[in-house]
């Protein structure tokens, strides 16, 4: 990509559109921005579960929330780093666009079913509904620029053996191609690292006050030695290379800051909630300022872009996030009773795409209905399923699933 932000290439979309009025001053960006922001599948994450499910706490974030807080973060970063501001703050509202119900519980559900049409990923979804569903330009969903589409890639790659994670379909590799086609094989762009960095700073954090909030998370019982080990192991396995014992030193590092000492004693109070906010607020800006910092330092002051650079994580601090996230996998998704919802949010949406290949077309909304008759094969019509139940929001999957199966 050239210079100009992304140059000329960059604004360019898919489907020719005709002119816009010059008079609004709206970059290609500011439209993109415009169109996620007003589509369909965005607002349909205010009721996607982020971490904590829907109806169990009304401070709860959604999909929706997460997706905003991601943007913020990124567009920060962007203009600090002197990337376009609009496509970094695009690829964060956008990057959620493809989870199914229920979180990552429901994508890997999704997986397993889907496996004779390829699979199910969250990301390769995400490409789907902005290049294909979303109801803007007829075959080309919003038709986004390819700055936008190439930023919002989080793994530019198909599926690929022992791999669970990649951005694209094979029935959607011709826009991949178009909006790649001079993008060196398999790597990201500036922008789309600091939207995947800024997905993760909001996560950890943001997912840790919601547990302290909700009284999952007590830092206090990071007191005990043997819970330490515990919860670094299982950092280990999930979110990091590091070793236990590597992360155990991060850990004591982090645990020793001064601002972490918010978290302790969490009552809810006012008083609470304001040190508990002010924590969030440190560690954000710690995680996000040091990656920016640490760019800088090795890419110079000039404006980065496209692929001019590569953002800049400190081993240290990806190792302190991933603990962070470790605290809600740990306290959060892992306490006890989650099997058994985790299990019932699996069987809702396998039975769900069982009833609906059985009764489709006719229990398809009217978007998919004829995308499955015009499929050309089981394989096909199994996407198009698969398209279907991914697109509802939480409520919608059980409400449908009791609907279609007479539960």
């Amino acid at each position: 990509m050239d210079d100009d932000a992304w140059g000329t290439r960059g604004a360019q979309r898919r489907v020719a559109e005709p002119a816009k009025d010059p008079g609004t001053g709206r970059t290609p960006f500011q439209r993109d921005r415009a169109r996620v922001l007003h589509s369909a599948g965005f607002r349909r994450l205010a009721a996607k579960t982020q971490v904590i499910t829907g109806g169990q706490d009304d401070f709860l974030r959604t999909r929706l929330t997460h997706s905003l807080e991601v943007a913020q973060i990124a567009r920060e970063m962007g203009v600090a780093l002197g990337a376009d501001p609009d496509v970094v703050d695009t690829a964060g509202l956008a990057h959620d666009l493809g989870h199914p119900p229920f979180g990552h519980n429901g994508e890997d559900a999704l997986d397993e079913v889907a496996r004779a049409a390829g699979g199910f990923e969250g990301n390769a979804q995400t490409l789907r509904v902005v290049s294909r569903l979303e109801a803007k330009v007829p075959g080309a969903g919003l038709n986004l620029t390819r700055a936008t589409l190439d930023a919002i890639t989080k793994y530019p790659w198909e599926r690929k053996p022992g791999t669970r994670k990649f951005g694209v379909y094979r029935d959607d590799l011709p826009v991949f191609h178009w909006y790649r086609d001079d993008a060196p094989q398999d790597k990201r762009c500036l922008e789309a690292q600091i939207m995947d960095w800024a997905d993760d700073v909001a996560y950890s954090v943001h997912d840790l006050e919601d547990g302290v909030h909700a009284g999952h998370v007590r830092i206090e019982l990071l007191a005990d030695p043997d819970e330490r080990l515990a919860l670094c192991a299982d950092v280990a396995r999930a979110y990091s290379p590091e070793s236990p014992s590597d992360l155990q030193t991060v850990l004591d590092e982090l645990l020793a800051e001064p601002v972490v000492n918010g978290l302790a004693g969490y009552d809810g109070s006012y008083l609470a909630q304001s040190r508990l906010k002010h924590v969030t607020s440190a560690l954000v800006g710690r995680l996000s300022a040091v990656a920016v910092r640490a760019t800088r330092e090795k890419a110079g002051p000039e404006p980065l872009r496209g692929y001019a650079a590569d953002l800049i994580v400190p081993r240290t601090i990806r190792a302190e996030c991933a603990l962070l996230k470790g605290l809600a996998l740990r306290y959060v998704m892992n306490r006890p009773g989650a099997d058994a919802r985790y299990e019932w949010q699996r069987e809702i949406l396998v039975t769900l795409v069982e009833a609906l290949l059985r009764k489709a077309p006719d229990e398809l909304d009217p978007v998919f209905a004829p995308l499955w008759r015009s499929a050309p094969d089981d394989a096909a019509r199994l996407r198009v399923v698969i398209d279907q139940v991914a697109s509802l929001t939480d409520p919608a999957a059980v409400a449908w699933h009791d609907r279609l199966t007479g539960a």
